[in-house]
């Protein structure tokens, strides 16, 4: 009896041994339905991150622009004609696609080179270039700089 008891142990302990080898129909099915309803939670976040991503970039390229008409601005002397003080120009194209560009250049006081400017002498010895980009989702990114008449 020994031997037989022996082998019912074995054979039971086999049968478990197999048995745990996959996963039963019921486990996939929750895991299935689990997927179901944590993947959307997940995604949903993950796809709306994926679709503001471009901003970032078009907010580099934006400013690459107001500088690089900056520096244009920027490399003549305070006497250049080049800047002269001109009103708020209209929106033109910038020299990337979809991309516009304006600015102004005004005298302003001394004390306050924030002020509203003008065209009009008396040259205060201070002109404000303000360079404006607007992207292609019509927002506006502004670069300011002030040249001075003193040595």
């Amino acid at each position: 009896m020994r031997g037989v008891k022996g082998s019912r142990i074995q054979g039971v302990m086999y049968r478990q041994k197999k048995r745990s080898k996959g996963f039963t129909l019921i486990e996939i099915i929750i895991v299935i339905v689990m997927a179901g309803i944590l993947l959307p939670a997940i995604i949903v976040p993950f796809i709306a991150s994926v679709k503001g991503s471009g901003k970032p970039e078009m907010a580099g390229k934006a400013m690459y622009l107001a500088k690089q008409k900056m520096e244009e601005f920027m490399k003549f002397e305070y006497g250049n004609p080049a800047l002269n003080p001109v009103n708020l120009t209209p929106y033109a194209a910038a020299d990337l696609p979809n991309y516009q560009w304006r600015w102004e250049r005004l005298y302003v006081p001394s004390n306050n080179l924030m002020a509203a400017g003008s065209v009009n002498p008396p040259d205060t010895g201070y002109k404000r270039i303000r360079v404006l980009v607007r992207d292609p989702e019509n927002s506006t990114y502004e670069v300011y700089s002030v040249v001075t008449n003193f040595p």
